[in-house]
């Protein structure tokens, strides 16, 4: 247990925080305010905050040193799968789970139960295989 939670998870949370709030906020104005569907907003969303991510995991969190396109292509690997599972695991449940809310309250809330299950799939990618410490 020590190992899966300690500074570096610490620091993966903090990051995403800043995450969060711009991902968030870039994925509920694109599908409140710009009426983007459902699959359009949440993938704005990680997009932008796939970049913040990025940048911040590998320097400050990882403190990841590899220069090569590798670690790029397996942080665009992890991104990918987590967003499909997340979001794809989000929104069959939630509309079941609320059947008889409008389509707008599903969709907002399948969006916020993804979010939770994009962060847990992530930051298990991120550790364990994006920025895996080669021993």
């Amino acid at each position: 247990m020590k190992k899966v939670f300690d500074w570096v998870t610490i620091k993966f949370l903090l990051v995403g925080i800043v995450n969060t709030i711009v991902g968030t906020t870039v994925m509920f104005v694109s599908y409140n305010i710009l009426h983007l569907n459902y699959w359009i907003s949440s993938a704005a969303n990680y997009v932008t905050g796939s970049i913040v991510s990025f940048i911040l995991n590998k320097n400050f969190t990882f403190q990841n040193k590899d220069g090569s396109w590798k670690v790029v292509l397996k942080f665009i690997i992890n991104i990918s799968v987590c967003y499909l599972f997340a979001y794809g695991i989000a929104k069959p449940f939630v509309r079941k789970m609320l059947s008889g809310a409008s389509l707008n309250i599903q969709e907002n809330a399948a969006m916020a139960v993804g979010m939770v299950l994009f962060v847990c799939f992530n930051y298990i990618g991120q550790r364990y295989f994006t920025f895996k410490k080669e021993d």
